[in-house]
């Protein structure tokens, strides 16, 4: 549970791995996931590692296992997955997976080229058969006695000359896509010259791509020519349009034959591509049940080999030596881990892991479960913890969604998200096994919990406001009565109700009273309500967040800081803008109704409560408050005057106390050391000089406490930080306004729906006004998930999450670590499957 406060404290270790038992510790290491590797060969080159010919072989294992997934895919074969984790294959497994792939590959490539070439004599013989079905139409065509004039006009002159005897036109048939048919035919009509006669149809039925399996739709055609010339011509036009040429006999008897004989090849095709297909399907249907487990094994041996390239060879090349980054509270862990490795490989000399010395800052490493994990992630986004620097998250947890909540308080609404995200937590396994690809929903199923929180939180606040889709529930009944006849408040539209005669004195059960709602005053009185709430809320967030860092301080046993940062922050902050939100609770507590005709004598009347914001700005300016009209006293309390200014003294003064505060204490103690280290010298040099020893070899140094800098250095660093958290102090806490801005937009929005949209379908009364009202219902529901539950949803999201990065985190939180990346191959295998679905 420390770890979820603070990051947990790591340590560095020395590995000493025999190499026959490296690969087996190394696998244990990789199920655990504890341990993180530091490279000792950064000047070697990738390609000159010791393991570099192993993960070569894992990539091209890895090649053939996505051929053969591609495959599997392309018949739309469901892949076995157990959901299982099998263990990391030891090095001898690593040739019966090799053989196995080579074989499968091989198979099914042999298999594939076999089916191309018959799919490819399949296409073309359904070519050939739909081009002699066709031409038999062509050829009757022109035989009859309607074709010789065009024949006479196609022979010309050359027809003429030869004395009227009958001369024979040459002719090619063949397929084309039928795209291509107008500008073939129009390149045949200049190519030679309207000397050719083409004639096309259309094949009815699809035929298929014997390379990629594709859909084509192709055309049927016969051209009639002239002599040798036009031949040569119009064959390399088809060519040119990759049109198919097909030998089709002019005679019909040998057409029939010819037709005849392809129908009958045709049918043993089928046969033989039907057994092909089966075999194939059988192959991939076998390596579909392994493929999930073979993608697991060659992953992680691959992975294994990438970490022994990070380890050193020692001097006799039997031992691999590691640096690793390893959790305190689980050594104990990881050697019997490393126990169990050198066991399975079957090595007599145990493992040794030392912890070692070192003065770089170890990575950050927090515990989290699915729960937590969420929180943790916001706060990772700004920037990972610091080593040991206390931890934002657990607070997360509850300030997040309550901040959330402030802006976003609707009953209604907050059931929606609650109801969402609870359907998720509940849906959680299948959907976590389901592994979608959809990054949105992806974003929202990674924060159910957050979402979850926020949704509870909401409706909590949504209680308070009273507010359920801008509407009020009168669960408690309203403290508020009409003592007015029945005709007086049936004839005035405005009726005010006074706060001394009609109200009973006990407030509403919980929450805002419902009377609220019914108010043309409503939005005066919850907009002041809200800022003032807002104020008080921020305030208390920021002090919280300074004295996180008094947390910090004490850690890292930061004397200094505590004494000229922490203290000077808390008294500045808490003496300004904490007594400013008291004034505010002041105020509340001390004012209230009184009767008309005797307010003058109440100094706890309404009338006479001074505004907080002039009372702050003259609090900060030194000037007198004067009383309002009719009031004897501007102030709240006997002396509230003096104590203001000596808050405003004591504010100010803290802030040269934090600017130049740290920078001398500093000075002082790098003196107090410089002079310690000088006198230590001379008491050695004395010494060793009576003893007859050279003093310079004698001398052994003292540590410095501190870290030496240039004290310009150090006062700018110093001035910077100051600045930052006064100025800061002011922005910030005017930041926490937008709680109330957006927490008033929201309420304002759900209202305008309801006035715009869902009121008007309750006023017909009339048969169809169910069917109406169920219009726009449907587009009211619409509206409000889209805007008021998605859009708003959204922003007070990122404002939420503004104020805790900036407003909160700054005040304590530095977040210049890095990231604990263990060698999990939990984790190697989720982001492998991550970048496959992409």
């Amino acid at each position: 549970m420390g770890s979820l406060f603070r990051s947990e404290e790591m340590t560095l270790c020395q590995m000493f791995l025999q190499s026959e038992a490296a690969y087996a510790c190394v696998s244990e290491l990789g199920e655990l996931g504890l341990i993180q590797f530091r490279d000792l060969n950064p000047d070697v080159n990738a390609f000159q590692r010791k393991f570099v010919n192993e993960v070569r072989r894992c990539d091209e294992m890895e090649r053939k296992l996505r051929y053969l997934e591609k495959e599997i895919k392309k018949d739309a074969i469901l892949m076995h997955d157990t959901g299982e984790s099998p263990e990391a294959p030891q090095p001898r497994e690593m040739i019966d997976l090799e053989a196995t792939f080579e074989k499968l590959e091989n198979e099914l490539r042999e298999v594939n080229q076999n089916a191309e070439a018959l799919k490819r004599n399949f296409l073309e013989l359904t070519e050939l058969k739909h081009i002699l079905r066709k031409t038999q139409v062509f050829f009757d065509e022109m035989a009859g006695p309607s074709r010789e004039d065009e024949q006479v006009t196609l022979l010309g002159e050359e027809g003429l000359r030869a004395g009227g005897q009958a001369l024979k036109l040459g002719f090619v048939a063949g397929v084309i896509l039928r795209e291509r048919i107008p500008a073939f035919e129009r390149m045949l009509w200049r190519a030679c010259r309207g000397n050719v006669f083409l004639r096309q149809a259309e094949i009815e039925s699809h035929l298929e791509d014997p390379v990629n399996g594709d859909r084509v739709f192709k055309s049927v055609f016969i051209i009639f020519f002239q002599g040798d010339q036009l031949k040569t011509r119009v064959k390399k036009i088809c060519e040119g349009f990759r049109a198919t040429l097909y030998p089709c006999p002019e005679a019909p008897a040998d057409r029939r034959e010819m037709a005849m004989g392809v129908m009958t090849r045709i049918e043993d095709l089928n046969t033989v591509l039907g057994q092909t297909q089966d075999h194939r399907h059988r192959v991939l249907v076998a390596a579909a049940k392994n493929v999930k487990n073979w993608f697991i094994k060659v992953r992680k041996i691959k992975a294994i080999y990438h970490t022994l390239n990070l380890f050193n060879l020692d001097v006799t090349q039997k031992c691999l030596i590691a640096e690793c980054w390893v959790p305190v509270m689980d050594i104990e862990t990881i050697q019997l881990a490393l126990r169990r490795g050198t066991e399975r490989s079957g090595s007599s000399v145990p493992t040794i892991l030392n912890r070692m010395d070192s003065t770089e800052d170890p990575p950050t490493y927090n515990r989290t479960n699915k729960f937590t994990g969420a929180f943790q992630n916001l706060i990772d986004a700004y920037g990972v913890a610091s080593y040991r620097e206390v931890n934002p998250a657990p607070y997360t947890i509850i300030t997040f969604p309550f901040l959330f909540a402030v802006m976003f308080g609707d009953i209604g609404h907050g059931l929606i998200m609650f109801l969402f995200a609870a359907w998720m937590v509940l849906r959680e396994k299948p959907y976590l096994a389901k592994k979608s690809t959809n990054e949105i929903w992806n974003i929202f199923f990674a924060g159910r919990y957050i979402i979850l929180l926020m949704g509870i939180f909401s409706v909590y606040t949504g209680f308070i406001y009273n507010d359920f889709f801008s509407k009020s529930l009168n669960l408690f009944g309203s403290s508020w009565k009409v003592h007015f006849n029945e005709s007086t408040y049936l004839n005035n539209k405005n009726i005010q109700l006074h706060p001394y005669y009609n109200y009973d004195g006990t407030p509403y059960g919980f929450g805002l009273d419902p009377v609220w709602q019914l108010a043309e005053n409503k939005i005066v009185f919850t907009n002041a309500f809200k800022m003032k709430i807002s104020i008080i809320f921020g305030v208390l967030h920021m002090l919280f967040g300074v004295g996180l860092s008094l947390w910090n301080h004490a850690y890292f046993k930061k004397q200094i800081s505590i004494y000229c940062e922490f203290i000077p922050q808390v008294i500045f902050l808490s003496f300004l803008f904490l007594y400013l939100a008291f004034l505010m609770i002041l105020k509340w507590m001390l004012y209230g109704p009184v009767p008309d005709d005797d307010a003058a004598n109440f100094p706890s009347s309404p009338a006479c409560a001074p505004p907080i914001l002039i009372m702050f700005i003259n609090m900060i300016l030194f000037k007198d408050s004067e009383p309002l009209l009719n009031c004897v006293s501007p102030f709240m309390y006997f002396g509230q005057n003096g104590i203001q200014r000596l808050l405003v003294l004591v504010a100010v003064a803290c802030i040269p106390w934090m600017l130049l505060g740290k920078p001398i204490s500093i000075m002082k103690e790098q003196k107090q050391e410089h002079q310690l280290l000088a006198n230590n010298h001379a008491n050695a040099a004395g010494e060793n000089g009576d003893a007859g020893v050279n003093p310079q070899v004698a001398v052994t140094p003292v540590a410095s406490k501190h870290e030496e800098h240039d004290i310009g250095e150090i006062f700018i660093h110093q001035g910077i930080h100051t600045i930052e958290y006064v100025l800061g102090s002011v922005s910030h806490t005017a930041s926490y306004l937008r709680l109330w801005a957006l927490s008033l937009a929201h309420a304002q929005l759900s209202e305008v729906l309801w006035h715009m949209v869902l009121r008007n379908g309750l006023i017909y009364e009339s048969w169809y006004g169910g069917i109406v009202l169920w219009m726009i219902f449907a587009l009211w529901a619409v509206l409000t998930v889209a805007i008021l539950v998605l859009m708003e949803g959204l922003s007070a999201f990122l404002h939420t999450l503004r104020l805790h990065w900036v407003e909160f985190q700054s005040k304590f939180y530095m977040g210049q670590g890095y990231a604990f990346t263990p060698f999990s191959f939990e984790v190697i295998l989720e982001t492998a499957a991550a970048s496959t679905d992409d």
